[in-house]
């Protein structure tokens, strides 16, 4: 890789990092539960096994991998994250190391862990191939890798695809919900795993109606929140307006005091080879 190439990707996680310490994540994170407990389930974690959770954010998946008995580190780049997951842990009377780290750069032997896992986390890599070689490199040969991702035809990648209508995206990043395809994800982790498979979930989430999930995402996803903050007073809501359309559109069992969301998700498991 060039040092062009470096330098771009650096400066493009910077952009990253400032995004989701934008908003309020942990209101998020909050919602997404489930898709962390299925993850850490697809991973098949048994006691004992050393297990690495990539982009904990405030540390669901590593938690609930440690409460099945795993020897658990989170990592994230996002510190005031990183503290509510050691918030959590201690609440919660559980054992999990959390380090201030990219997922392109991980600072770990090769074949440290046992278990690789990562929701809705690592998708949002800056440097998604280089990720994913990551990936690879400290899975111990014959761990496992399980990778949770929002789908691009999901409600998620809904979301997404709206502010890329608004905002333009940094030069050189990629799709993120590319990782909610098998394929796309197989190419990625490449000849180091074999025995790839996938299968989806939803995420139901309720809302009052579609205006309060507008507003709540653009309170508190870094995503929405910070491409708001790039746009003027008409352009915020005009933003709001399609936000409001997507979630009327893709509300399910509709009734005069709330909305049902359902946000689809992707888990893709791997053996190391």
């Amino acid at each position: 890789m060039s040092l062009t190439t470096t330098d771009a990707f650096a400066e493009l996680r910077a952009k990253q990092q400032q995004v989701w310490s934008s908003g309020d994540y942990n209101k998020i994170a909050a919602l997404t539960v489930p898709v962390n407990e299925a993850v850490v389930t697809a991973a098949g974690i048994v006691p004992g096994e050393t297990v690495l959770d990539i982009a904990t954010g405030t540390g669901h998946s590593a938690l609930a991998a440690a409460r099945a008995g795993g020897r658990v580190t989170g990592i994230d780049y996002v510190p005031a994250l990183l503290e509510i997951a050691r918030d959590r842990a201690a609440a919660e009377r559980v054992d999990a190391e959390f380090v201030d780290c990219p997922a392109e750069d991980l600072p770990f032997a090769d074949g440290a862990f046992d278990v690789v896992v990562s929701a809705i986390g690592v998708m949002f890599a800056a440097d998604q191939q280089r990720a994913a070689d990551e990936i690879v490199r400290v899975t111990r040969p014959g761990g496992r890798v399980a990778i949770a991702s929002w789908t691009a035809e999901g409600f998620v990648g809904g979301i997404l695809g709206t502010v890329t209508r608004h905002v333009s995206t940094p030069a050189g990043a990629q799709s993120p919900v590319r990782w909610g395809d098998e394929a796309i994800v197989a190419g990625l982790l490449g000849d180091g795993v074999t025995d790839v498979s996938s299968t989806t979930g939803v995420v139901p989430v309720r809302f009052r109606n579609a205006a309060a999930f507008a507003d709540h995402f653009l309170t508190y996803y870094g995503p929405t929140h910070s491409a708001a903050n790039r746009l003027d007073d008409e352009g915020k809501d005009a933003l709001r307006a399609d936000l409001i359309k997507l979630g009327a559109a893709s509300a399910s069992g509709r009734s005069t005091e709330s909305v049902l969301l359902e946000w689809e998700y992707r888990i893709v498991t791997a053996t190391r080879a």
